[in-house]
C-alpha cells in the first residue's frame, strides 16, 4: 500500500535525511519525496502491510515538520 503525504519539507538535504531515518526506523517502508510538487509531497509505500499513516505524521513532526494524508482523488 502506498499513502502520499502533504509537508512542510523543502530542501533535498532535508528530505534526504528523514528518507534514511524513516528507513532505518520503519524497515518495511520505503519513500521518496517530491520537493518540486507544490505539496512537498511524501510517498510511502509499506512492502508488507499498510502504511500506518499517524506514525509518519508523529515521525515528522519529532523531527520539526509537518505532514498531513492527501486524499485519494479520481
Amino acid at each position: 500500500m502506498i499513502e502520499v503525504f502533504k509537508t512542510d519539507v523543502r530542501d533535498a538535504e532535508n528530505a534526504k535525511l528523514l528518507v534514511d531515518r524513516i528507513h532505518r526506523q520503519f524497515d518495511s517502508y520505503r519513500c521518496n519525496f517530491d520537493l518540486a510538487d507544490c505539496d512537498n509531497i511524501l510517498r510511502v509505500l509499506c512492502t508488507r502491510d499498510t502504511v500506518e499513516a499517524a506514525e509518519i505524521i508523529e515521525f515528522l513532526r519529532s523531527h520539526g515538520f509537518t505532514a498531513e494524508v492527501l486524499p485519494d482523488e479520481l
